[in-house]
């Protein structure tokens, strides 16, 4: 059966924006983009749902997330001043939760993204069975990438098999929208020795990979000369880091992640050499601009990246570090620090003494970012970084059915005089009237036919309760 949804714009992305445009879709897919008037004629039976003054757009891609860290809203706001106390606080947490405290968190998340307009997520999880089962029941797109974490080099072949065993789980869960990957979590958390075996299975299994990368200052002394929080912690542990002096970009390189074409978190301290290293590799970088200022760890260099033509997508982050989940917002905050940076030329410098590296990267940018640019990170682009720029990210006959309505009607958009800018400049998350993945309705003015959003913040509330008791019986 067709369906045709008409508003007073549609922006396919990839080509010009069409005023009082139209979309028709057919089972999962997209079979007609263009003026009302002439997919109505082409499709003369189809039911058609009119959002007047609304712009229709490719669904939102959230490039990075953590949708089961949903519970820690709020939860972590005392240790923001110390990456590595904020670390330490949230896997105590995380482990203290059981599969079911992991699923509601994960649910309550999905929902969030599917209110937001968010189709697809590049989600990193701890427990990746409970994230595939969140995401398949409200509806959204995703890859749940599979965390494994150890430092310590002796134990990389049993950490390795345990992540298999995990996959084995999780891939019996797969749908058409519903993907496994793997994560090693960061430089500081897995040894080289795990991350090449790791590389390795991705190559040979062909999983997506997904890594946090050159996230902080703490990691970029950890790389560079062995000293700070994380390499103290590896001591204290009894494990010996000797650092390769060199960035983490590179560290990747040299271990063969950069192979897989991974999708890399943040990459804030980074200078030009690892952003050409990044761009030769082919990967994907997932930009978290509210994420990366509320922990104070500095501006990536969002405009280069643009600017030579990275695979760059936005993300949210979890909210335990950025509060929310809004795509738009991401990329209204990031194109204004984009712009912040390119006016001083460079960031304020992290600590006395150290380069800022990433500054040098966003200083030589060559154009200004704009809305353009900012919800082409939102939609293709974030389909680019996480390897499904054929299925999704742009309103084209052939591409799946994801897509969604943002109303344009509100007193705080008008008067709109083009429909990008009042998406990145004036609206945000509640604005969103539609969401639909794979021709699929999942979220329609205010409502999610697909789950029961009251019971599960109900489970979500007990479940942080039991969080925030663990944490004040540490504290005593």
């Amino acid at each position: 059966m067709t369906s045709i949804y008409s508003a007073r714009w549609v922006l396919p992305i990839a080509s010009p924006a069409i005023e009082f445009g139209a979309v028709a879709t057919e089972s999962a897919k997209i079979v007609g983009v263009g003026e009302a008037r002439d997919i109505v004629s082409r499709f003369p039976h189809a039911a058609v749902a009119d959002f007047g003054t609304s712009v229709i757009l490719p669904g939102l891609v959230n490039a990075h997330s953590h949708l089961e860290l949903t519970v820690m809203r709020g939860f972590l706001e005392r240790e923001e001043h110390d990456f590595f106390a904020w670390l330490r606080k949230l896997t105590i947490a995380r482990m203290a939760m059981t599969a079911d405290d992991l699923f509601v968190s994960a649910a309550c998340g999905a929902i969030e993204a599917a209110r937001a307009g968010i189709t697809c997520v590049g989600d990193s999880s701890s427990g990746a069975t409970q994230s595939m089962r969140a995401l398949s029941e409200v509806g959204l797109r995703g890859i749940v990438y599979q965390e494994s974490f150890g430092p310590d080099p002796s134990l990389a072949e049993t950490n390795v098999a345990q992540l298999r065993r995990q996959l084995e789980e999780i891939r019996v869960l797969e749908t058409t929208t519903v993907h496994a990957g793997v994560s090693p979590h960061a430089p500081y958390t897995v040894s080289a020795r795990q991350l090449e075996l790791i590389a390795r299975m991705a190559l040979e299994d062909r999983l997506p990979l997904m890594m946090h990368a050159a996230e902080s200052e703490a990691e970029r002394s950890f790389m560079a000369d062995g000293t700070g929080p994380f390499a103290e912690g590896l001591r204290n542990r009894g494990i010996d880091w000797q650092a390769p002096g060199i960035s983490t970009i590179q560290y990747l390189a040299r271990h063969g992640v950069l192979q897989t074409k991974p999708l890399l978190a943040h990459c804030i301290t980074v200078d030009d050499n690892d952003v050409e290293t990044i761009r030769a590799a082919s990967a994907g970088i997932a930009h978290c601009p509210k994420s990366n200022a509320k922990l104070r760890h500095g501006r990536a260099p969002f405009a280069k990246f643009v600017n030579v033509g990275l695979k760059v997508g936005l993300g949210s982050d979890s909210v335990a570090s950025n509060n929310n989940c809004d795509i738009l917002d991401e990329a209204r905050f990031a194109t204004l620090l984009a712009r912040v940076s390119a006016a001083r030329g460079s960031s304020p410098t992290v600590r006395e003494g150290v380069p800022n590296t990433y500054a040098l990267a966003d200083a030589r940018a060559t154009a200004p970012i704009g809305a353009q640019q900012a919800i082409f990170a939102a939609t293709l682009g974030g389909a680019r970084a996480l390897g499904l720029e054929d299925q999704i990210g742009a309103l084209a006959e052939g591409k799946q059915a994801d897509l969604i309505v943002v109303g344009l009607d509100g007193a705080h958009q008008q008067p709109v005089t083009d429909p990008t800018d009042a998406l990145v400049f004036s609206s945000s998350a509640r604005d969103v009237r539609m969401t639909m993945v794979a021709g699929k309705e999942i979220y329609r003015e205010g409502k999610l036919p697909t789950a029961d959003a009251g019971e599960l913040l109900l489970r979500l509330q007990n479940t942080r309760q039991g969080l925030d008791g663990l944490t004040k019986n540490n504290e005593q």
